[in-house]
């Protein structure tokens, strides 16, 4: 009775790096061990090894993507509070998390409000759960861009500098309207925005509505133009809520604990109580 040839696991080893399979080099033989004691067909043994190999790319892929982000940290979905901001739909943008045609057809998002109205932390949220849906994504302040550009413009690598980041299907833009009113710095903007118009996406959040954007273009034709590149495909939400840092600190003022809008009717019945005892109180004295 003749027996099975012996693997040579170490020469298997070099093959399997040669072919770029780190990961089925490192669990093939405990993979192996258990297909023999179990019975396993060998198309059940190869899928196994294979859907690994598949998983663990997809997380290093992510893992690669989320470094080039720079996606504040912290700034999720779970922690953004869409009961305080309620003319946002959580669903609607949870349908945009999934990137799927907008993103294809380089449409655009605008996130409009006051400082401090959750903005930048939904626009960093969604970029995130972008990552994780496989798009890829940069992050970034619009005035720490645009300052980018200019050096490239000075180096006359400019065309090179905007075409570098067609990588990116969603460009975030924060404090938009935060880019001082300068045309070295306005003409850089102008001509990213016309770029990635109708190819790639943008995200931009702004303090000021597209009436006070000359503001930021000196030139009302050019401002015009802006406008009208980056509506002509976009979805805009208006966030008008009273800044959440500004309710937290009048929250610290008044005493420990969450906002009003978070309390929950248990602690409000104890501070009536509370309240009518100090009433009491005041009435015996």
């Amino acid at each position: 009775m003749s027996t099975a040839p012996m693997i040579d696991a170490q020469r298997l080893g070099l093959m399997l790096g040669e072919l770029r399979l780190p990961t089925i080099k490192h669990i093939w033989g405990d993979f192996a061990a258990q297909a023999d004691k179990e019975g396993w067909p060998a198309s059940r043994f190869l899928a196994a090894l294979a859907e690994h190999e598949l998983a663990e790319r997809d997380r290093r892929r992510i893992g690669r993507h989320l470094a080039e982000a720079h996606l504040p940290a912290g700034k999720t979905l779970d922690c953004f509070a869409f009961e305080a901001v309620p003319m946002i739909s959580k669903a609607q943008v949870m349908a945009l998390c999934a990137g799927d045609g907008w993103l294809d057809q380089g449409s655009n998002l605008i996130l409009f409000g006051p400082p401090g109205g959750g903005k930048s932390h939904l626009a960093a949220a969604i970029g995130l759960a972008l990552v994780e849906n496989g798009w890829r994504t940069l992050f970034t302040r619009t005035s720490d861009l645009v300052q980018r550009l200019q050096v490239a413009r000075r180096e006359l690598t400019l065309e090179s500098a905007i075409a570098k980041l067609d990588k990116y299907h969603l460009l975030i833009l924060d404090d938009f309207a935060y880019v001082s009113r300068d045309q070295a710095e306005t003409s850089v903007l102008f001509e990213l925005i016309s770029a990635r118009y109708e190819r790639r996406s943008l995200l931009i959040t702004a303090n000021q509505p597209f009436g006070e954007w000359n503001r930021v273009f000196p030139d009302p034709a050019m401002t015009l133009a802006a406008v009208d590149r980056l509506v002509h495909h976009a979805t805009i939400f208006e966030m008008n809520v009273e800044s959440y840092r500004r309710r937290t600190a009048q929250a610290r003022r008044t005493g420990a604990g969450r906002p009003a809008a978070y309390t929950t009717p248990k602690v409000l019945e104890t501070i009536r109580d509370n309240q009518d005892e100090n009433e009491d109180l005041a009435s015996d004295n």
